[in-house]
């Protein structure tokens, strides 16, 4: 592949396997964290041993000056950009009734706020390379998840961005999609869910025509496709990647 990829949230979960399957494919890939330092360097071990390049860079997204730092050092070390994948997301776990205002303001900057800093920033790292972005969406956007009202309305917004973002980078020769994964066994959902988890994903499984929840790497094939040239006709997309659950479920509890 030989392609330069920055994937916030690259520590873990769906954002470390993605940034592993980039690296598999060859590519430079900056791993976006915020605090597990130890997690992201070993996930540049490990994209270096399948045969990339894995990069940390530490960044809080809440914060416009992390942000802007953290696509300069692209700029800088790399000079330009391929991919960039908005994976990283937070939230605070609450019933919509009980947000405080702090929250809401986290959750949309780390989301919506840092994804549109750094488009602004790639832009112009893509010139003349047929660029494309990613962004993750989740389930939550589309479809009722306890105590998520604040996050599937930031990923909606992701959503709306998607579509925008589509038409005005077009004539930059840049493709803009999102991805909205069903339920995906990940650290933060085995957290969220406690000791109910192994239940939960039994019952997602059950209710899921693929008879069984997401697994990361389910996700980070699909982020690879959109960056590859096969997918240069597809922009402005949100791909649903749930096995079918939206196809025959209504609201979940995960």
């Amino acid at each position: 592949m030989g392609r330069v990829a920055l994937v916030t949230g690259g520590s873990r979960g769906i954002g470390r396997a993605t940034a592993l399957r980039l690296a598999a494919d060859g590519a430079t890939v900056y791993i976006g964290y915020k605090q597990n330092e130890e997690a992201a360097a070993d996930v540049a071990r490990l994209a270096a041993a399948a045969g990339g390049r894995g990069i940390p860079v530490r960044a809080d997204l809440e914060d416009a000056q992390a942000v802007a730092a953290m696509m300069e050092r692209v700029r800088v070390e790399a000079g330009g950009l391929d991919l960039l994948v908005a994976n990283a997301a937070a939230t605070a776990f609450k019933p919509a009734l009980d947000q405080r205002l702090h929250n809401m303001r986290r959750t949309f900057a780390l989301s919506v706020e840092s994804f549109l800093l750094m488009v602004q920033a790639a832009v112009p790292l893509m010139a003349g390379r047929q660029g494309a972005i990613v962004v993750m969406s989740g389930y939550d956007s589309i479809r009722f998840v306890p105590l998520h009202g604040v996050l599937g309305a930031a990923k909606a917004a992701l959503e709306s961005l998607v579509r925008t973002l589509a038409v005005e980078l077009a004539p930059e020769g840049i493709v803009v999609n999102g991805i909205c994964p069903g339920p995906v066994e990940t650290d933060s959902a085995r957290i969220m869910c406690g000791e109910a988890w192994p239940e939960v994903a039994s019952a997602l499984g059950r209710a899921t025509p693929a008879g069984r929840v997401g697994r990361p790497e389910d996700v980070a094939g699909i982020v690879a496709f959109l960056a590859g040239p096969e997918a240069r006709w597809i922009t402005g997309q949100t791909i649903v990647a749930d096995g079918g659950l939206t196809l025959v479920s209504g609201p979940v509890s995960v």
